[in-house]
Parts: structure tokens; C-alpha cells; sequence
């Protein structure tokens, strides 16, 4: 059977975008770091989860101000110190602003969004735990709705102009306003975009629809985030969870409940998991594994958001990096998880008559075609 690429190492590094910024092809996420939330990995656990990961020559890391509560930045701020890891410098360090929880933000409605007192303040809160005088990479966490463009922009630009942000970045926003966001930098002369955050997995993607077609033509970088779909492609979870999370639905389950999550198992995605579970056995690797690997295979992913509570599970996630899947896996695993890519895609990519009349009749590369 051909075979896809190998994946790169983790120190076969990528650009970010359409920067000069080089990354590793897996991301360190942090949102594990801390146990304030009631679950999570404490100073010892972290510790050695960023030691294996730089041994394998891994620069980029992921945290927010929000993550157990603020505590995954003071970890995060303790060890990147430690001689053992080399000094902030050696890495490529981003977190995000935005959001707030209810209980500590409650009353103050400046206290989430993306306007500027909010990237402020949560700025200068971020870099003092983290103890650094600048972030690389500065995400807003999600689109709020409100904020208009040009304050956005210009605050970003203005981080940027102070020499506290390096990059400005935004998560978990709609491809038309991060295109939006783009066009009014550039005609400007401000900071632009230089990478998204997304959910992005075999259980999830319909960012194959605007997202991910609006990265490869902007040259936006493209970080994929939950890429086990909340755990549900390692194959951990069965019919009977399913059943028992609906019931909890049913009952009004506070969301904020680690001790009952809510992961949005349905019978399609379980479906999904058992056919990672099948190409897993047939390559001899982990579910895990074979998820990561399928989402290297896209051309548009340029570094994907891993998280672990313990330095095995993190090893397992790296060990993505050391095999390619074989094609006929590849196309098995894209028809098993396929999506309804809706208007106007599947008019443009997938209709045979507006293909001809589009074309002349001919075959021309470089035209628009559905991601995957």
C-alpha cells in the first residue's frame, strides 16, 4: 500500500504562517497544567511533561489566562525559568485573553471580551504570571460579537509596537471576520493575523467548509484544538456512555462539572472512533496516535494543540510524529468521518456541471478545491 509522508519530528520545525516564526509540528497545551479546577497534572507532573517534550526538541507552548484559573501560567512562569529547560527565550510561549468564569467575573461586564481595556488588563495579568516581559504568540480566545475591528487591530498593533506581543492571533472565530480582521490590517499597515485556533478532529470538521480554505488563500496558520475530539477517538468511551450522558443532559448538568463532563458523545462520532480503533490495530498504533497523524496529513494544519494529564499519555501523542499512515487508511478514515460541506463548497467543489462550466471544459490546477 503507498503511504503518506512521515510526519516531521518535533524539531523539524514549520513556519507560522505567513511569518518567519518557527514552531513545532505539535504544540504543547497547558491547559492541563494546575490542579484548580479539580483535576490536572501539579508542579512534579508538568515538570516532566515539558521535559519530554523538549527532549524531542519542542519550542511551543499553549496556555490562557483563564486555564485552571490562572495557575497553568504560574507553572508555566516557574519552569520555563528552571535551567534544566534553557530560558523563556528557547521558546515560542502564547496564551489568550478573552473570557473569564462566571464566578469570578460575575457583575463586572468588562471583565471578558475582546475590546481593549480587556487585552489590557489581561495582558499585563498574563505576563506577570508568567514572569516574561513579552508573549510570542497572543490569542484572542473567542469572537465576542462586539468589539469593532479597528479598535481590535490597533490594540494588537499597539502590544506589538511595545515589544509585549510578538503575533497576534485569534481563536474560535468565524473565517469571514478573521478575513475581516486581515484585510483591515493590511490596509492599515498594522500587525496581521498570524495564526487561528480551531476545533478540528475526525469527529469535527466542518471548519473544511470556510475556515480552512480562508487560511491556505490569507496564509494564516491553522492549530487544531481538541484533535481527540474531548478524548472520544482514543476510544475510551462506549454505547453506554453515551446513554448515561444523556441522561445527565436531561437532568441539567452544571457544565463546569469536571467530575461529569459532557463530552457531546453521539452514535455518528462513536462510529467514527471504531473505525480509528480498526486502522489502529492494522498499523499496530494507538487510537491516539492514528487521530494525531490523520490530521497531519492535511496541507492547511500547521501545528497541532496537544494536552495531557501525565507525561505517558504526552508520550503517546508525540509518538504521531513516527510513522505515516498508509494512503488507502488516509481516504478509509476521510470517507468514514466526511461531512456535508454545504453551500456554496459543494456547489463549487463537487458539482460535475458547474465543474465544466467553470473550467471550459478542461482541467486547471491551482483552482479551488475542497480541503482534505
Amino acid at each position: 500500500m503507498p503511504e503518506t509522508p512521515v510526519p516531521d519530528g518535533l524539531d523539524d520545525y514549520r513556519l507560522l504562517g505567513r511569518t518567519g516564526l518557527r514552531v513545532s509540528p505539535l504544540c504543547l497545551g497547558a491547559m492541563t497544567f494546575g490542579d484548580r479546577w479539580g483535576w490536572g497534572a501539579d508542579l512534579e507532573e508538568s515538570r516532566k511533561q515539558l521535559a519530554r517534550y523538549v527532549e524531542r526538541g519542542g519550542n511551543f507552548i499553549d496556555t490562557a489566562d483563564i486555564y485552571t484559573d490562572g495557575q497553568s501560567e504560574e507553572l508555566l512562569g516557574q519552569l520555563l525559568h528552571e535551567d534544566a529547560f534553557g530560558g523563556r527565550d528557547r521558546f515560542v510561549l502564547s496564551t489568550k485573553y478573552t473570557v473569564n468564569p462566571p464566578r469570578t467575573a460575575r457583575g463586572d461586564p468588562n471583565a471578558s471580551g475582546n475590546h481593549r481595556k480587556r487585552l489590557m488588563v489581561a495582558l499585563e495579568g498574563s505576563l506577570r504570571r508568567l514572569r516574561t516581559d513579552y508573549v510570542d504568540v497572543y490569542w484572542l480566545h473567542i469572537w465576542d460579537g462586539t468589539t469593532p475591528v479597528d479598535e481590535l487591530m490597533r490594540a494588537f498593533d499597539d502590544m506589538v509596537r511595545q515589544g509585549k506581543v510578538l503575533y497576534p492571533a485569534v481563536s474560535d472565530t468565524p473565517a469571514w471576520k478573521i478575513a475581516q480582521l486581515q484585510t483591515y490590517a493590511e490596509a492599515h499597515a498594522l500587525s496581521r493575523i498570524a495564526c487561528t485556533q480551531v476545533e478540528y478532529s475526525l469527529v469535527e470538521r466542518t471548519i473544511e467548509r470556510e475556515i480552512a480554505p480562508m487560511c491556505r488563500e490569507l496564509g494564516v496558520g491553522l492549530l487544531p484544538w481538541s484533535p481527540l475530539g474531548a478524548g472520544i477517538l482514543s476510544g475510551k468511551y462506549t454505547r453506554a456512555d453515551m446513554e448515561e450522558e444523556q441522561r445527565l443532559i436531561a437532568q441539567g448538568v452544571d457544565p463546569f462539572d469536571s467530575e461529569r463532563r459532557i463530552v457531546g458523545l453521539t452514535e455518528r462520532k462513536l462510529a467514527i472512533a471504531d473505525a480509528v480503533r480498526s486502522a489502529a490495530e492494522r498499523v499496530g498504533r494507538t487510537p491516539t496516535q492514528v487521530a494525531l497523524n490523520w490530521l497531519l496529513t492535511r496541507d492547511y494544519v500547521t501545528s497541532l494543540i496537544v494536552g495531557a494529564r501525565t507525561a505517558s499519555q504526552l508520550e503517546d501523542n508525540m509518538g504521531a510524529l513516527d510513522f505515516a499512515l498508509p494512503a488507502e487508511i488516509v481516504a478509509e478514515l476521510d470517507e468514514a468521518s466526511r461531512i456535508d460541506l454545504g453551500f456554496p463548497m459543494s456547489f463549487m467543489c463537487e458539482n460535475p456541471m458547474v465543474q465544466q462550466v467553470a473550467t471550459g471544459g478542461t482541467r486547471v490546477r491551482g483552482r479551488i478545491q475542497q480541503p482534505g
